[in-house]
């Protein structure tokens, strides 16, 4: 038997009560009694019957949990340090990235394992933004939500087999027994710790498959259509990073014992083809990031208000990152009296709004803060 882990009390103490119940239960253990204040008695055919306690504040429960895990390493005839692996993410959500292209003892150039960590950190990250706010995609640190979430989750410990980086998920238990265990409950029902994981696992499924519809012809529009269901730039990146350094991508969610599902695992697996297809789409899909307050300087072109509107639609020749372009808005009526003014003084306005783009054309949303620059013959010649 391996002992070097199940015997360091901090890691037997990581141990919660919940997983080693949840454990017990899923391997067909069954509450007999209680034992003692803490405690309960599980027992099960042709097994030993175990005593597992209710609370982690019990002198002794280092002891308890090392007691646990040899019977059932010598119930089920494995290693202890399989089942402490296995009681360590029983009330997880194990995320597991593995790149395929590793030496034959597992091991990966430091360079590329650096950014095999990230990158796993960043796939996570991404499911997480879009479990709180679905977009095409997001800038880095915007999401406060999202970044509390990510300080809760976990390294796990390496493991064998090519070069895998496991990430352990807070998940809440259940408190109660599902009402239908082979159907997902609705979004809504779920707490967000699991919401990200759901979203990380139905977006890599939805990825590989817009990834094979656009080799196929249909172009950007799958993962388009996708983006409700956890598709974004920073996901194509991580997975086109990802798959690159790896040669190849794998990447498995292994549900949480304390909070049931209709599956035990979900894995996606990709080919090295599809990295230059995710970096194509993160491109695209990142141009049309809302840039939120931008303020943007040019000459009113284009005007328009419907009789039955007091609101009314102006466009703006202006630069985007150094290129001259046409914005279209959307102006409350005071404003859009002002920008009446400067379009026939042809003076320049300033702005200030929420740049996107849709398709081929750029919008301003929630335009605010117009003013008008006067200028002069010289300066309008200049802009």
């Amino acid at each position: 038997m391996i002992r070097s882990l199940v015997d360091d009390r901090e890691a037997l103490a990581a141990i919660t009560p919940q997983a080693l119940l949840a454990y017990v239960r899923g391997q067909g253990w069954v509450k007999a009694e209680k034992y003692g204040k803490h405690s309960d008695v599980f027992v099960k055919e042709k097994a030993p019957e175990l005593i597992i306690p209710g609370t982690a504040k019990l002198g002794d429960y280092t002891d308890v949990v090392s007691e646990i895990i040899r019977t059932i390493a010598e119930q089920e005839g494995r290693s202890e340090l399989q089942i402490y692996r296995d009681l360590s993410g029983a009330d997880r959500d194990v995320i597991r990235v593995r790149a395929p292209d590793a030496d034959d003892d597992g091991s990966v150039r430091i360079d590329a394992g650096v950014e095999i960590f990230a990158n796993a950190r960043d796939l996570l990250l991404s499911a997480a933004c879009a479990a709180n706010d679905p977009r095409p995609a997001y800038r880095a640190g915007g999401n406060k939500v999202a970044s509390g979430y990510m300080d809760r989750v976990r390294l796990g410990q390496t493991e064998q087999g090519s070069f895998v980086v496991t990430l352990l998920a807070p998940v809440p238990p259940s408190l109660e027994p599902p009402k239908q265990t082979e159907l997902w409950p609705t979004a809504y029902e779920e707490p967000f710790d699991r919401r990200v994981t759901r979203m990380l696992a139905d977006g890599l499924d939805a990825a590989r498959d817009a990834a094979e519809q656009a080799i196929r012809g249909e172009g950007l529009d799958p993962f388009q259509r996708a983006v409700d269901i956890g598709v974004n730039a920073n996901l194509c990146e991580a997975l086109s990073s990802l798959i690159t350094k790896g040669d190849g991508l794998e990447v498995s969610v292994t549900w949480a014992r304390t909070r049931p599902t209709p599956e035990i695992r979900r894995k996606v697996e990709f080919t090295r083809g599809d990295g230059d297809v995710f970096q194509e789409a993160a491109r695209i899909l990142r141009s049309q990031e809302p840039r939120a307050g931008e303020r943007l300087a040019g000459y009113i072109t284009a005007s328009a208000r419907k009789p039955s509107q007091k609101e009314g639609q102006v466009t703006i020749n202006t630069f985007i990152d150094g290129k001259p372009v046409s914005v279209k808005t959307i102006l409350p009526p005071e404003e859009f009296s002002r920008a009446l003014v400067a379009h026939d003084t042809k003076d320049i306005v300033e702005i200030v709004g929420d740049l996107r783009r849709e398709n081929h054309r750029w919008w301003l949303d929630r335009p605010h803060n117009l003013q008008i620059i006067y200028t002069t013959a010289d300066e309008i010649d200049s802009f």
